[in-house]
């Protein structure tokens, strides 16, 4: 482009998320580029294209500061390079040491020859017990959304840690491995093929981390509500959840906080309206509150009296969540008892913070094409640029702290040839 040039460009909303924008927009914002109008996301306008697109207008020439820009028809003081109002701050949030090893995607099985019914499984455990060694319960995102109990449907064989010959003394499971697996792996790359019986990624750094809890937190990868549920181990969890070595009810209640929330909408991705939570993008990034006795204990209520209300009324947590954020619903006493328990989960996450003077008014708002309850648009704002400045000022204190967000990086997290 000349130096006065403009341009205006289109593409799937992706632009404006994860690394298509930081080598995209965040690259050339950094080198002079100015937005002045944008789409952050709209519906591709034609039957033909079931898709969701961003538009971006923007100029190398300079332009004034009372010229007002235009972000999804509504005009503001700047944009940002995720196509929306940009706050009193700027930048993009850092991966923060402290957030380091806590956060991992579950198992990639890479066959479902793996996977087994339920009714499988506990044929083979009754015809030889020690074939309870290799089978677990498989949780998947839809089990965690749609299940009331939050339980896993199916089973899986699971073999990693052990060599060919080892694997082959579970008669029944490797058979089934053998003729399935095999198969599909058949055309790929010599590691997969050879090593068919094992995981392409069995987690090697997440097994570690959760072994000595007997219960853990995990988020479905792609979801509406991006609420961590209380889960126990002794399973498997498929790549479809995000785990969280920890099985604290502080660290629950943070991260079912708007707080939480907003931040991964904002800094993670989109599949359609639902949000793609990436621990790298989003959890590494967020600056936690020091963990409080009264986090605590609502961490505990939430847990407790959203578990009775899932169990008594056959909800998964995608429909139970569903009720939450319709502004229709409004004499549920089970929704009404739930939303309030959210109010007082913020406010302790506020609190943590020493945020007194934030008022999170808290209401229904649209955010991102979605109806939530939630913050206002106000606070929603206030939040997201204290949040910004506070993981800024602890990236800064921090020499170990890796600058700039990124999609998930394989340390530490053990491929099939790690597990011997």
């Amino acid at each position: 482009m000349q130096a006065n040039g403009a341009l205006g460009l289109i593409a799937t909303n992706s632009v404006a998320q994860g690394e298509s924008r930081q080598v995209g927009l965040d690259t050339m914002v950094a080198a002079g580029f100015t937005i002045t109008r944008a789409i952050q996301s709209q519906t591709w306008p034609s039957a033909s294209a079931n898709l969701e697109f961003a538009a971006v207008w923007g100029t190398r020439g300079s332009v004034a500061e009372h010229v007002s820009r235009i972000a999804n028809g509504t005009p503001v003081r700047r944009i940002s390079t995720l196509l929306e109002p940009a706050g009193r701050v700027e930048g993009l949030p850092h991966r923060l040491s402290e957030n380091k090893g806590i956060a991992f995607e579950g198992c990639k099985l890479r066959g479902t020859g793996f996977i087994v019914e339920s009714t499988e499984a506990h044929e083979w455990i009754a015809t030889h017990a020690a074939n309870r060694n290799v089978l677990f319960p498989y949780l998947n995102g839809d089990d965690l959304n749609s299940r009331s109990d939050a339980s896993a449907s199916r089973w899986v064989i699971d073999f990693t840690g052990l060599s060919l010959s080892d694997a082959e003394d579970f008669s029944l499971p490797f058979a089934r491995v053998s003729q399935a697996v095999r198969g599909e792996r058949r055309r790929l790359e010599p590691q997969l093929r050879d090593n068919f019986w094992l995981y392409e990624r069995p987690r090697a750094a997440m097994r570690k981390a959760i072994a000595d809890l007997s219960e853990v937190l995990v988020i479905a990868c792609t979801s509406k509500s991006v609420m961590p549920v209380r889960v126990p181990t002794g399973q498997v969890f498929s790549n479809a959840l995000d785990v969280f070595a920890t099985a604290d009810y502080s660290e629950q209640a943070v991260l079912s906080s708007s707080l939480h929330q907003l931040w991964a909408i904002t800094y993670g991705s989109t599949l359609e309206t639902r949000i793609r939570y990436t621990p790298s993008d989003v959890f590494e990034t967020f600056p936690r509150p020091i963990a409080t006795d009264r986090l605590s204990v609502i961490g505990r209520v939430l847990e407790d009296d959203r578990r009775e209300m899932m169990l008594r009324r056959g909800l998964g947590l995608t429909k139970l969540y569903n009720l939450v954020n319709d502004p229709v619903v409004t004499d549920d006493p089970d929704v009404e008892r739930l939303r309030m328990i959210h109010v007082e989960i913020d406010e302790a996450v506020v609190t943590a913070f020493g945020w007194s003077d934030l008022s999170i008014r808290p209401g229904f708002h649209t955010y991102r094409q979605e109806d939530r309850w939630g913050p206002s648009p106000q606070a929603r704002t206030e939040l997201l640029d204290r949040l910004l400045l506070e993981n800024h000022a602890r990236a800064a204190a921090s020499p170990s702290t890796t600058s700039g967000s990124k999609s998930i990086v394989e340390h530490d997290e053990g491929t099939l040839l790690d597990v011997f």
